[in-house]
């Protein structure tokens, strides 16, 4: 059977966060931002192992910030590059002795802290017997204008069929080290714009809008309220 390994780049600084530390370290409810990330990935139980991919300067991380739990499964990689498509493909090829090519890898945004068990658990189930493999997503229900230079509205952009890409993305380890191969030369911002290269279509698993991305430093304040809202629940 097919094993699944979730892989976390994050070698990223978060240059628009405006902090003098990356922002996946900056403090989230008592410990750094990346920590939720990890221990949430860790706790679903499918998944064999937790793949960081650090940058080799990396200073920041300490392991001690984790759980015990979340530290057995932890496989700490410093191989990270300067743009994430390069920290994924170094991390794929970093683990490649110890994964078979169809083993799933789960690649999640080292700044997504909320996503929910229930999620990644639906992502598995759904994409287990899948072709291409998929992602989370959640579909655009907000009215989209395209602006020119001069931040003035052009044009009112249809939202059907539209939908905001998530994190994890759960491709074969194979495949996806492949499509990442073949566009290393290419601006690509996600895994599945890799696989789309290769002309696959990913498949749309519907995700939860709690799992945001923290850019800004409002998004630390949101971040912090949703977790807060999960423990009560």
């Amino acid at each position: 059977m097919s094993r699944y390994v979730a892989l976390v780049p994050a070698a990223g600084s978060g240059s628009r966060m405006g902090a003098a530390t990356p922002k996946q370290y900056l403090p989230l409810l008592g410990k750094p931002l990346l920590a939720h990330t990890l221990e949430a990935l860790a706790a679903v139980e499918p998944i064999a192992s937790v793949v960081l991919v650090l940058s080799p300067e990396d200073e920041w991380f300490d392991a001690e910030a984790l759980s015990a739990d979340c530290r057995q499964k932890l496989d700490v990689r410093r191989c990270g590059g300067a743009s994430r498509a390069e920290s994924v493909r170094n991390g794929l090829r970093a683990i490649a002795p110890v994964v078979a090519s169809d083993d799933w890898v789960l690649v999640h945004d080292a700044a997504r802290p909320c996503v929910a068990q229930a999620d990644v658990l639906n992502l598995i189930d759904t994409l287990c017997d899948d072709e291409v493999g998929g992602i989370l997503a959640v579909p655009v229900a907000d009215t989209l204008k395209r602006a020119d230079l001069h931040e003035r509205i052009t044009a009112t952009v249809p939202r059907e069929a539209l939908w905001r890409a998530q994190t994890p993305q759960m491709f074969r380890h194979g495949l996806l080290l492949t499509a990442l191969e073949r566009t290393a030369d290419e601006q690509i911002t996600d895994e599945a714009s890799a696989m789309e290269a290769m002309g696959l279509a990913p498949r749309l698993v519907r995700g939860n809008e709690r799992n945001i991305k923290v850019t800004y430093p409002a998004d630390l304040t949101l971040a912090a309220g949703y977790l807060q809202s999960d423990q009560v629940d």
